[in-house]
């Protein structure tokens, strides 16, 4: 299973696009600003991680995918109101209009004429089989987004004799331009063909519900790349100016690492809106940086803060923006289509706990320490409801396809009597509960919620809860992923706007390798799970063929299943939180990403 990046994407096929609470001022040309455009066209932000990568084959978080949407397109791309529109191909297909067959295998997508890479070369269907099979061979974060296309599995098989985990870098890319270079079919999908230069076929045996989305999703695998310029330096192509050719609208110009890079205007762009900035220049800071980021900001030496993937921002400096009659009208507070959740575990008996299996006791025993933490006081203590809402609807965010509504999920409610009820019947001595520590990894939030948790089943239920927090991100994220703790901080950024992409990745025998609580997982992948659950993989398998209206039932059926069995504390949706200036007009952000810099315009002021 592939590591999560995005933040998440589209309200797509008739559901109500998510409400974008931008303030007056925020980035609409608001407040006393005139609509004559400034003589400067320069966008100025920092952004507070370096890139790993910026090649689309490989990447896989929010810093690279933020900033490279504007220089990558799709065939296929979300407008901001997460809508599903054309990009580099001509129409979304669609059953009706011939683009999907009748049983939803086989997609026809026509391709613009038009369409030029940034150093002058003509997109053609080779390009879109050359940049698929390319990030199936990688074997990226992402390369499971094409895993539905007939000869996926053939294809990511044959690459694993050069681009497994621990090889070369150098080893992986630089064969993988080969095989694709010498048209090598043991390299290509078989179910991915151009019959003619404007024209690609794509096949999915069974039908996939979710494909359309998944491919849409920006910055990865699903982005055209040049292969004329890829093939010279495979590794770094995508850090030189010149060789960072995609068909957006801005080209990368400088790159300094660890401290600035510049991205320009394509001249005479193919696409529409024509972009109005001319340049883009952001600095590249060190997160202990954001207060003094924010200060700058204040003095208008930055015209926005939050884009490029850092939309958390320090809560003093919010609190005192919110405050301020300069500065209120300037702050967009914008959810995300992120949430946060303890994971008890469920299914992995080596590493135990009172909370493990499916009987009535450890069921009994995860509802009682879900009852007791108030979520409500936790999204008013820890976030001063600013940077987050109590998780009420279940675990996909509120305004994305398969949320159950505000209020809806058992498991936030706050019932301390219940809750001690149900400990003193399974637990009446308290040895099954004593000495459980609750594991999650330092920084941010997450260091207030777990002082906030630890004292509400103390005060609630009587139970003494240990901390034990991990400094190094990474390694918390991989023992997690293991299955290693009894209850653990989790969490999930949405990737697009498809509940598959949430109930594929996190649970379920599908997931084995990135179920961290390890539920309805019967361990046939050898990850030590033993929670079988024939039902939840069942359900799945159906609803991932089905197009969304047909297969919605099933996946709420999928989050009972979660509910019932008590698989989760829900704890808090994200809002991001954005200062932009009242000059910069057309800036802004939804559920999932930062609309694209070919929007935005700088007002005189």
């Amino acid at each position: 299973m592939r590591a999560n990046k995005f933040r998440a994407a589209a309200t797509l096929l008739g559901v109500t696009p998510l409400l974008v609470l931008a303030a007056c001022g925020g980035g609409s040309g608001g407040g006393n600003q005139s609509n004559t455009l400034a003589s400067s066209q320069v966008l100025h932000f920092p952004v507070l991680q370096d890139p790993s990568t910026w090649d689309p084959g490989v990447s896989q978080l929010e810093v690279e995918s933020e900033i490279i949407q504007n220089v990558f397109d799709n065939l296929w791309r979300f407008d901001d109101k997460l809508n599903l529109v054309p990009d580099i191909a001509a129409g979304v297909p669609t059953i009706a209009n011939g683009g999907i067959s009748a049983d939803g295998q086989t997609y026809t997508v026509h391709l613009k004429h038009n369409v030029k890479f940034s150093n002058g070369d003509a997109l053609t269907s080779k390009d879109v089989l050359y940049s698929w099979n390319r990030g199936v061979i990688l074997r990226g974060a992402y390369a499971s987004n094409m895993s539905a296309i007939a000869g996926y599995s053939d294809v990511r098989k044959a690459a694993a004799a050069f681009c497994s985990k621990n090889a070369s870098v150098a080893t992986c890319r630089s064969s993988a331009e080969q095989h694709l270079a010498a048209l090598d079919p043991a390299f290509m999908m078989k179910g991915l063909t151009a019959p003619d230069p404007y024209t690609v076929v794509i096949n999915t045996p069974g039908g996939c519900g979710w494909c359309l989305t998944a491919w849409s999703l920006q910055s990865t695998t699903g982005a055209i790349l040049d292969e004329n310029v890829i093939k010279n330096d495979p590794v770094n192509w995508w850090s030189k100016p010149g060789e960072q050719v995609g068909t957006g609208a801005y080209m990368l110009t400088s790159y300094t690492p660890k401290q600035s890079t510049v991205f320009k205007q394509v001249p005479n762009w193919w696409g529409t809106p024509r972009p109005t900035l001319t340049e883009i220049d952001i600095d590249i800071k060190d997160p202990s940086t954001q207060t003094t980021n924010d200060a700058a900001w204040e003095q208008g030496s930055y015209d926005l803060i939050g884009y490029g993937g850092d939309s958390q921002q320090p809560q003093a400096d919010i609190l005192r923006y919110e405050q301020s009659g300069q500065f209120k009208s300037q702050v967009s507070l914008i959810p995300k289509g992120r949430t946060t959740w303890l994971s008890f575990n469920v299914g992995y008996p080596s590493t135990g706990g009172p909370f493990v299996g499916e009987s009535a006791a450890a069921k009994g025993l995860r509802m009682a320490f879900a009852l007791a933490v108030d979520k409500n006081a936790l999204a008013a203590t820890v976030c001063h409801n600013l940077s987050c809402t109590a998780a009420t609807g279940g675990l996909i965010t509120t305004g994305l396809i398969g949320h159950l509504g505000a209020g809806s999920d058992p498991l936030a409610k706050f019932d301390p009597t219940q809750a001690k009820s149900l400990l003193h019947q399974y637990d009446p001595d308290g040895t099954k509960t004593a000495n459980l520590k609750y594991s999650y990894n330092a920084g941010g939030l997450n260091d207030p919620v777990a002082t906030f948790l630890q004292g509400q089943w103390q005060t609630n239920l009587g139970v003494n809860v240990a901390l034990d927090p991990h400094p190094d991100a990474s390694a918390f994220l991989q023992d997690r992923l293991a299955g290693k703790f009894v209850m653990a901080r989790d969490g999930w950024q949405f990737d697009y706007n498809h509940p598959q992409d949430w109930f594929d990745n996190l649970w379920g025998t599908s997931a084995c390798g990135a179920n961290t609580s390890g539920f309805a997982d019967n361990g046939s992948c050898g990850d030590g799970a033993t929670d079988s659950n024939p039902t939840y993989d069942n359900t799945l398998a159906k609803a991932d063929t089905l197009p969304i209206d047909q297969a919605l039932p099933l996946y709420n059926q999928l989050s009972q299943l979660l509910i019932s069995d008590v698989a989760y504390i829900p704890l808090y949706y994200s809002v991001g939180e954005f200062m932009i200036h009242s000059w910069v007009k057309g800036a802004g952000s939804n559920a999932q990403a930062d609309f694209y810099w070919n929007e935005i315009s700088i007002l005189q002021h």
